[in-house]
């Protein structure tokens, strides 16, 4: 048997256990179906099922006519049926490759192999062995912050009830491998999965009403319940013990908060006029429930087991006075000074959420108690606790619950997640405007040159007078504005500093953006000129190929304003710089985008180390590819020299929330990638050199062709954008009630104005993911041509040698490998105009098969994902479920257009949305 051969035997073995969870929920699923459709729409679902499952694995051809001969013939009423069960096919199988990726996790630490990639005992491993010492480790954790941001960018189609009781099936099918179960147990486990997936068949997946802000920003909590506040805590805990392993001194020590949560939902305001002051407030009132209700019931649970008795235990004398001054005066616990402790924390605990006007999260408490001023108030008096436990003999008891809580508190504080807010550059240009007008009038502030504008807004910032006054009417959209920042600073009051953090501007362009959202800042108290105190970090986003190569030098102009550096001093010399993935990749396509994202970082660590100032990059990257997507290691690892420095924000958005935080252990895992893959960065290759100047070169030239061709495909080709719109779901895309947020800026169909997200998202429907590869077999092709002796040679040392041609070419390999091109040629069919829908498939078609044959050639592989072969089994197994969803989808297309009045016809589509997306995973 050859070493291959013996490899793939290992594999096959490995993959059996998912194999047969696949097996076991597609059986509870056909049984299901057969029960509640009956025989027919079994036989029916069976029949295409194997049908399309021969057609994958033969190519056969006679297979494929007699699926199309099943798919055509089904009645309205049986398509949604079929639609129903591949879609949630999908998602069973979803789970199920979820729950395998942790099984082999655990195989691994069960077996005592060395650490993998992605985990911080990995990172911390090779920085013992490059030679970091105990002390820069300290100062790495000291200044380090990571930060995952949780985004309500629509791309989760669904609802929150059917990720419910797929949980409820992944608990189960966990629980039956880890637990040895009697047969009676057995058989309740059966029981218990069927009726899972009984609920799953009968629970609408999708919403018959849109959501509303408040619904996102409860959609979004729900992840804390089950993941975050749970699993962090215990990410720290692992850290610190892998730390004091390593070096004794951490065992007396506790590693800082760098690993905290961010959010938009609630705060993003850039294009949704849903998100208002009331909904800032409320949302942030919200997260605070989730906070306290959390810390109350841990109290009542930890004071459940601290039945420690005085006369069995010594306390510390803080420990005494504060169980002295608890209002507990239970003779029962007269002698259980801890539990006595605990009730008095628990009590102060219950008067904060009244005092916040929140009485819903808490039990009564045994009596009255002040509020705490804040939560280092309640870390202090649970900080009380630990000690006494750890100086009188009990410290592995201060390890547990108590452990946590702590961390838990320091992390989330009262307000749970830090909410950013967001808003677009001409929303603030106009604001302030009006309030020039209005205070100095005559300014005309919209027909100031920019330097003009840097010189008033910089002389409106040195003083302290305030330019908004209580008795003048203005615009609707100026009033909400400052309600917007009025009420940031009224929240950072009640629930701490860390409630609201940044201001994001969407749309940046210059200097005068950033100094309009400082005098904003100002009139709400955020920013005190006579202090130089500047509240929040205001953050500039950069999203277009224009806005990319300028920016270096916009930050280094506005590094060089005496008055601006002075306000960075209070904010520890660090100036955060947002980039845009989606919106760069939609202006300039996926080569450029990602080059112009590369040559920006490089050009800031520059501008900013010759400035002195800290450089904090926030990547607003998406789900898919085409929108910045992909492996959160390699594309950190991949960031260029210097882009780190021990700080980064992230953003999560979309269907990628529930993929990677619904699972806790998966969520876990997912957090831990960042905080390794930030370290390793940071301490491995701070200073790692700047790759050859012939790939550089070699890099702007294929970005230069690859422009060229995605711009004239999308941008001026004549007829593209009716093509677009005809092709794809967009339209449809629209009807889903998936986000509070419109799916164009403006009421147009200009490609300009949609938003990147349906962008990306149409194009995977189709199968085409033409956002995440178009371009790159023309810029090869023209690099090739130019360069006939070593062109080639040249592009392969790049990938075996550049971190970021690696990460380009490896997220190019799994979108063409997820695309195809006869399940696209069905969607162009639908283009009416014959002439313009051959020209522009053609285009495609032969861009694909360059691109693809590019791809592999520079890679050395002689098919697509041969490096990845996890991904590509996976996919193997999906197909034979997705094309027959993607045939259905085209033919209800097709009617729907045609004036089909039939509402089940748009369900339909709507529900092959879910399906296509499930079966694709990272699609938005």
């Amino acid at each position: 048997m050859s070493l291959a051969e013996l490899h793939q035997g290992e594999t096959v073995a490995k993959d059996l256990p998912l194999r047969e969870d696949i097996r076991l929920l597609g059986t509870i699923l056909g049984d299901t179906v057969r029960a509640q459709e009956g025989e027919t729409v079994f036989g029916l679902v069976e029949g295409i099922r194997q049908t399309s499952v021969r057609f994958h694995r033969d190519e056969d051809q006679v297979a494929r006519a007699e699926l199309e001969t099943l798919l055509n013939g089904l009645s309205p009423k049986q398509t949604t049926r079929i639609i129903r069960a591949f879609s949630y096919f999908s998602h069973l199988a979803n789970i199920a490759e979820d729950l395998h990726h942790i099984r082999r996790t655990r195989a691994h630490d069960l077996a005592g192999s060395p650490p993998r990639e992605g985990t911080l005992a990995h990172a911390l491993d090779r920085a013992q062995q490059a030679g970091i010492t105990p002390d820069q480790l300290r100062a790495f954790f000291a200044d380090a912050v990571v930060s995952p941001v949780l985004t309500a960018h629509p791309t989760e189609v669904r609802r929150k009830s059917a990720q419910n009781r797929e949980m409820e099936i992944a608990r189960l099918l966990t629980e039956r491998e880890r637990v040895r179960l009697t047969p009676e147990e057995r058989a309740t486990s059966d029981e218990a999965l069927r009726r899972a997936v009984l609920i799953l068949w009968q629970t609408s997946i999708l919403r018959w009403t849109r959501l509303t802000v408040l619904d996102e920003v409860e959609n979004g909590l729900s992840y804390y319940g089950t993941t975050f506040l749970h699993e962090l805590p215990r990410l720290y805990t692992a850290l610190e013990d892998r730390l004091a392993v390593l070096d004794p001194t951490w065992a007396e020590r506790e590693v800082p908060s760098f690993l905290r949560m961010g959010s938009w939902i609630g705060g993003d305001r850039d294009g949704n006029p849903f998100v208002t002051a009331d909904v800032l407030r409320r949302a942030i009132r919200l997260q605070s429930t989730r906070a306290l209700g959390f810390y109350l019931e841990e109290l009542h649970e930890l004071g459940g087991e601290l039945s420690l008795n005085s006369r069995n235990v010594c306390v510390s004398e803080p420990l005494q006075a504060l169980a002295d001054r608890s209002p507990d005066r239970s003779e029962r616990r007269r002698d259980e000074p801890y539990r006595r402790a605990i009730s008095g924390v628990y009590a102060r605990l219950a008067a904060t959420a009244h005092a916040l006007g929140l009485p819903e999260v808490q039990r009564h408490p045994v009596g009255d108690a002040p509020p705490y001023g804040s939560a280092d108030e309640l870390r202090a008096e649970l900080d009380i606790l630990d000690r006494s436990l750890k100086e009188n003999g009990s410290a592995i008891l201060a390890r547990g619950r108590l452990r946590h809580l702590r961390r838990a508190v320091d992390l989330f504080g009262f307000h749970l997640a830090s909410l950013d807010l967001r808003q677009n550059a001409e929303v603030h240009e106009r604001t302030v405007g009006e309030l020039l007008e209005v205070a100095r009038p005559g300014t005309f502030y919209a027909g100031l040159a920019e330097t003009a504008r840097i010189a008033l807004l910089l002389e409106e910032l040195a003083t302290p007078r305030l330019l908004a006054s209580p008795f003048v009417a203005y615009s609707e959209e100026t009033n909400a504005e400052l309600a917007i920042f009025r009420t940031a600073a009224e929240m950072r009051r009640l629930y701490g500093p860390a409630a609201v953090t940044s201001c994001i501007i969407s749309k940046a362009e210059g200097i005068s953006d950033v100094l309009e959202v400082a005098l904003l800042l100002k009139e709400a108290g955020l920013l005190r000129p006579g202090e130089g105190a500047l509240d929040v970090n205001i953050v500039p986003l950069f999203e277009t190929i224009p806005d990319l190569q300028r920016c270096p030098r916009v930050m280094d102009e506005l590094l060089s304003l005496p008055g601006y550096r002075r306000l960075l001093e209070r904010r520890g010399r660090v100036q955060e710089v947002m980039l845009g993935y989606s919106d760069s990749n939609k202006d300039g396509g996926f080569v450029t985008s990602g080059w112009e994202l590369y040559k920006a970082e490089i050009g800031l660590v520059e501008v900013f180390r010759r400035h002195g100032i800290r450089l904090r990059l926030f990547h607003g990257r998406g789900g898919s590819v085409g929108r910045g997507g992909g492996p959160s290691y390699q594309a950190i690892l991949a960031q260029p020299g210097g882009a780190v420095q021990g700080q980064i924000r992230i953003t999560e958005q979309g269907e990628t929330i529930a993929g990677k935080y619904a699972n806790p252990e998966l969520g876990r895992r997912n957090l831990e990638v960042l905080a390794a893959a930030t370290l390793e960065a940071s301490l491995l290759q701070p200073d790692r050199a700047a790759p050859r100047e012939a790939y550089l070169a070699a890099m702007e030239e294929l970005s230069a062709h690859a422009y060229r061709a995605y711009r004239g495909l999308v941008y001026e080709t004549a007829g593209f954008e009716r093509y677009f719109w005809e092709s794809t779901v967009i339209g449809e895309i629209a009807t889903l009630n998936i986000g509070s947020r419109p799916a164009s800026r403006k009421r147009t169909r200009s490609i300009e104005d949609l938003r990147a997200i349906p962008w990306v998202f149409s194009w995977a429907q189709c199968r085409l993911m033409l956002p995440g590869w178009y371009g790159f077999g023309t810029a090869v092709g023209a690099w090739l041509e130019a360069h006939p002796e070593d062109g080639m040679s040249v592009l392969q040392a790049m990938y075996a040698e550049w971190p970021f041609f690696q990460m380009l070419l490896s997220n190019m390999d799994m979108v063409l490998a997820k695309s195809s091109l006869a399940i696209a040629s069905r969607y162009a069919a639908l283009v009416a105009d014959a002439e313009l829908r051959e020209a522009v498939f053609q285009r495609i078609r032969t861009e694909w098969q360059a691109s693809t044959e590019a791809l592999l050639a520079i890679m050395g592989h002689r098919s697509l994902l041969e490096g990845n072969p996890l991904l590509a089994r996976s996919l193997r197994h999906r197909l034979p479920y997705l094309d027959p969803l993607n045939h259905l989808q085209v033919e209800l297309l097709r009617r729907h257009r045609a004036s089909d009045g039939d509402e089940r016809v748009l369900r339909g589509i709507q529900l092959t949305i879910n399906g296509i997306a499930a079966g694709l995973r990272n699609t938005g």
